[in-house]
């Protein structure tokens, strides 16, 4: 009998810990897809984006994200567009993103989507240090335990994007 509440404490412990694991991939997400939606407000997107959907890629595996961006889609316009969120599990070139979130596990292809984006108006995000320096526009960083973000206005420059005084004054920091 001792062994098997030893053995129910554990499980629940287990389990507990990967709940709270969850709780905190969660809150993540949904705290990086308010920043989102703040950033589609405070950037200029070339003209030739202010038709259709408002396209934003997630290149990599992080499911509470996709989870939160559908959430948002589902109530949220940018302007007139609506929100389409794509889970981007190959790049084409021909694609037409406004955002595209490259995630960890895709930051080894991160020279090959700034060659295949390169000059086509797509604003990049990661959340490695050192991306702003090959070519990451906004790079989500945690500084005392809150996420902010870095921004390079001369990356976003570059793909055709105007970025907003105030955006520029909330960043942590950048390449500029």
């Amino acid at each position: 009998m001792k062994k098997l509440v030893i053995i129910l404490v554990g499980l629940f412990l287990i389990s507990s810990a990967f709940q709270q694991k969850e709780d905190a991939a969660a809150s993540n997400a949904k705290c990086k897809v308010i920043f989102l939606y703040n950033f589609t407000k405070m950037i200029k997107w070339p003209d030739e984006y202010n038709d259709g959907n408002f396209v934003i890629g997630v290149y990599g595996s992080y499911p509470p994200l996709i989870t939160e961006l559908n959430k948002m889609a589902n109530v949220k316009t940018v302007g007139s567009q609506k929100f389409e969120i794509r889970t981007v599990t190959t790049l084409e070139a021909a694609t037409k993103y406004h955002i595209l979130f490259v995630l960890n596990d895709k930051i080894g292809q991160f020279s090959e989507v700034t060659a295949k984006l390169k000059g086509k108006g797509t604003l990049l995000i990661t959340e490695k240090d050192g991306m702003m320096k090959k070519g990451s526009m906004i790079n989500f960083v945690v500084v005392d335990n809150k996420i902010k973000f870095e921004l390079s206005k001369a990356n976003a420059e570059k793909q055709k994007l105007k970025i907003a005084h105030d955006l520029e004054a909330l960043a942590v920091k950048g390449n500029d």
